[in-house]
């Protein structure tokens, strides 16, 4: 700027004003007619609603739908990007694409806005990422870090230090995470009450005990796969953490009836149970079960080949409730069982018999005459039953709520049987599979080198 005798303004006291102050000041006031213009709605929807409206309207949005509203103006964009839209954000189907530095950003715009975060399956994310997180959303309540392979115990720290109104975190097969952030979220996160570490093999009763202890209002636990939780570890969740509602302790195989006793003693309220592949147990389990546990309604034992048809009686006649039952690979049951659970659980839906070899069509006539079959019953599976004819299939069209039935290597089945149920039941989904027969050994000429199966193959 130049004076009317040519000679440059001086500022005040006499200085002539520097370059740096001098585009500090025009970026400044470009900065601030762009935010005015911002301000302005620029079109009849923006111009006739308060702004109040369409932020209500727009927190309603995905994070997809909300980044192409942020395309459509100035305004919109403000709009679009204020903290109060990003209350929930799934990123999931973004999985690929999302690197640390869009977490940053995303944490430093949402700030205490912020209270449900799931980026599943991103593995580019960090344990950096998760902690400018935690510094500036302190408010986050539900987080999914599942299969994020980098985050690490460093991640869960500050969680702790900053977020104590988290109150459910999933953990899932991150394997670096040990003991020493289930001690972390025990000191900071009071209000925890879903934790998901299935699959964390650093896991050991070590830090499932500090996490109950600190804790106390847990209600969903999940260790599936975690080899190092036992007894111990249950037994301390029994103790501190009595309002459990749902338990996934499949593949723990060291625990013992001790430990499912105990849990099933002071957990009155435990609605859903896995301990598939839980080898050790046996029916003191079920009948622990039986006398505690009046509301549960899902039951999954896949693989406790020790289970027999006493603990299942019992079950049923004390457990009404019932509604999903895995008893894959149980191989002492027999007709008894089903008997029972038709008698006693009316509320049945979904029940696997997979590798139940001594089941047989009585059984499944049983089942087929109870009230769960004609009312409930919507997926049954029968894999590898041997002893599975076709008259199990003509038991089951009195089932009118059937979906799905799976019969798999149930080599006494046949096409016409399955035509006649889909008569019955048009919506019915069969699963079966029929290997090909193979052709009787030709008396003349060599013998053939390989099978007919080995030829598909």
């Amino acid at each position: 700027m130049t004076a009317r005798n040519g000679e440059r303004e001086k500022g005040p006291g006499g200085k002539e004003p520097t370059n740096d102050k001098m585009n500090h000041s025009h970026s400044q006031l470009a900065r601030n007619r762009f935010e005015k213009s911002c301000m302005i709605p620029d079109d009849e929807i923006s111009r006739k609603l308060p702004k109040e409206i369409l932020l209500r309207i727009l927190s309603y949005l995905d994070v997809t739908s909300l980044c192409r509203c942020g395309q459509v103006s100035r305004y919109w964009n403000m709009l679009a990007l204020d903290g109060s839209n990003w209350q929930k954000i799934d990123l999931f189907e973004f999985q690929r694409d999302i690197e640390g530095p869009v977490i940053e950003n995303i944490s430093l715009r949402c700030g205490g806005f912020l209270k449900y975060l799931r980026l599943r399956g991103c593995q580019s994310v960090g344990s950096q990422s998760i902690r400018t997180l935690a510094q500036h959303c302190h408010n986050i309540e539900h987080l999914d870090l599942s299969e994020c392979k980098k985050i690490s115990d460093v991640a869960i720290q500050p969680l702790s230090r900053h977020c104590a109104k988290l109150t459910a975190i999933n953990l899932e097969s991150c394997s670096q995470i040990s003991d020493s952030s289930l001690k972390a979220l025990s000191d900071g996160c009071p209000n925890l009450t879903e934790i998901n570490v299935s699959w964390c093999n650093l896991i050991t009763e070590n830090g499932v005990e500090a996490l109950a202890r600190g804790c106390n209002k847990i209600k969903k636990f999940s260790s599936k796969g975690c080899k190092q939780v036992n007894d111990r570890a249950v037994i301390a969740l029994a103790l501190y953490c009595p309002g459990i509602e749902v338990l996934n302790l499949h593949s723990c195989d060291s625990i013992t009836d001790a430990s499912i006793s105990r849990i099933a003693e002071k957990c009155c309220n435990l609605k859903q149970l896995c301990v598939s592949k839980c080898t050790e147990l046996t029916d003191q389990s079920l009948l622990a079960l039986s006398m505690n546990n009046h509301y549960l309604n899902t039951l999954e034992v896949a693989g406790c080949a020790h289970f027999s048809d006493n603990g299942f009686t019992a079950l049923a006649k004390n457990c009404k409730y019932l509604e999903r039952m895995d008893l894959e690979e149980c191989s002492q049951i027999t007709d008894v069982t089903l008997g029972h659970l038709a008698m006693g659980c009316p509320s049945l839906e979904k029940l696997t018999l997979s590798h139940c070899e001594l089941i047989t069509d009585e059984g499944i006539r049983q089942l087929a005459a109870g009230g769960c079959a004609a009312e409930s019953l919507s997926v049954l599976e029968l894999d590898n039953c041997p002893l599975i004819t076709d008259a199990t299939l003509e038991h089951l069209i009195s089932c009118h709520n059937l979906q799905r039935i799976e019969l798999y290597d149930c080599q006494l089945i046949s096409r016409n049987a399955i035509r006649r149920l889909r008569g019955h039941l048009p919506n019915i989904k069969v699963h079966a599979y029929f290997a090909p027969v193979t052709p009787p050994p030709t008396t003349n000429g060599p013998r053939p080198r390989y099978c007919r199966c080995c030829e598909i193959l």
